[in-house]
């Protein structure tokens, strides 16, 4: 049987200059781009991010994700003194501890990269008090490994690792990403993202105090970024796709803000792919718009009918990832490939340092 197009992974792909792969931030945070698609007026207008309120609708709710980026790829060594590289998948606030001879340890999930793939039970140190087992070898380069260290955690990760950004920056990550790569209200206690929720990352206290003055409301909710953001979609049928598991809170006051929004009519605005995944994970796990704490492998494809948002602040997404198909349940696969022509025609810069689209 056909596969019909909107399930065809094929159908996502365009053609994308490398030149137009962001590798640095803009130099202002609000400096970026933004690409205002209104599916009612059927206009795609590009702009800038410091116009952002000249398009949001006024009486509407953004709502953003607070979880803070943890340095979660760091370097270490085998016995024979090889390299080796390990990103860290599991989020923080996910790992259960248990002591062992005077050391804590935890099972987590992680990447490996190392010239000479690791053996199961290879040790690989990073530091006297920071070191991880090899255990069970996965599909692309992921390991189950058990990781052993003496202190406090998050402080090893901070002190030894490195920011995580994406394999498409061909660069290292430098001391102005410990910045640039976290937004401005990434709450400190919801650290454990290994990647940022890149939306959020254009900004600055002034953008948000102005949408404040405006009557435009603010809500935030987590979700600790973790492999099934990036994970390729590797079906040919995007049906077949499974998204891997990403742990998701939506606060009381966060649920009862959408609850107004929604009874008063109001639009409720995503910023950033993670949070549309947030709130549309807490309905579609507990059947409800309401306080929710829990994991979500929600995969979001054309034929979703979505429970909250009505638009979403997001970046421009690879070809055939789940996020270009996310963007496209919700504005139409046609629609979104046109205004990515444009953007490409104008200039735009894609991806985690890229510029802005507003769907609305």
């Amino acid at each position: 049987m056909e596969i019909p197009e909107d399930y065809l992974l094929e159908s996502y792909n365009y053609d994308l200059p490398e030149k137009q792969i962001a590798q640095e931030p803009a130099d202002r945070r609000d400096g970026s781009r933004l690409l205002v698609l209104n599916r009612k007026a059927e206009t795609t207008t590009p702009s800038t991010f410091k116009d952002l309120l000249d398009h949001l609708p006024d009486n509407a709710l953004l709502v953003a994700n607070n979880s803070r980026v943890i340095p979660a790829r760091i370097f270490g060594t085998k016995a024979t003194g090889g390299r080796v590289e390990f990103l860290l998948l599991t989020p923080l606030p996910l790992i259960s501890p248990t002591e062992k001879d005077g050391w804590m340890t935890a099972s987590v999930e992680g990447l490996l990269r190392a010239s000479k793939t690791p053996k199961p039970g290879s040790t690989i140190t990073f530091a006297d008090d920071f070191r991880l087992v090899t255990d069970t070898a996965g599909e692309f380069g992921r390991w189950q490994v058990e990781l052993q260290w003496k202190g406090d955690l998050t402080e090893l990760f901070t002190q030894h690792g490195h920011l995580p950004l994406p394999p498409y920056i061909k660069r290292p990550d430098c001391e102005a990403d410990r910045e640039r790569y976290q937004t401005t209200y990434a709450n400190e206690s919801k650290t454990g993202s290994v990647a940022a929720p890149t939306a959020g990352l254009h900004f600055t206290p002034e953008i948000r105090e102005k949408i404040k003055s405006k009557g435009i409301e603010w809500a935030e909710v987590t979700l600790y970024v973790g492999y099934g953001t990036f994970s390729p979609v590797r079906a040919k049928d995007i049906r077949d796709h499974s998204m891997h598991s990403e742990y998701i809170e939506v606060p009381e006051t966060t649920a009862e803000a959408i609850l107004k929004a929604k009874a008063e009519g109001r639009p409720v605005i995503a910023v950033g792919t993670t949070s549309a995944r947030t709130m549309e994970g807490m309905v579609r796990e507990s059947g409800r718009i309401g306080k929710y704490e829990g994991e979500t492998n929600i995969f979001i494809s054309p034929g979703y009918d979505f429970k909250v948002i009505d638009g979403i602040l997001t970046n421009f997404h690879l070809p055939e990832s789940s996020l270009i198909i996310m963007i496209s349940a919700l504005a139409g696969r046609k629609t979104i490939l046109s205004a990515y022509e444009v953007a490409l025609k104008n200039g735009f810069r894609f991806f985690s340092y890229g510029d802005a689209m507003l769907i609305i």
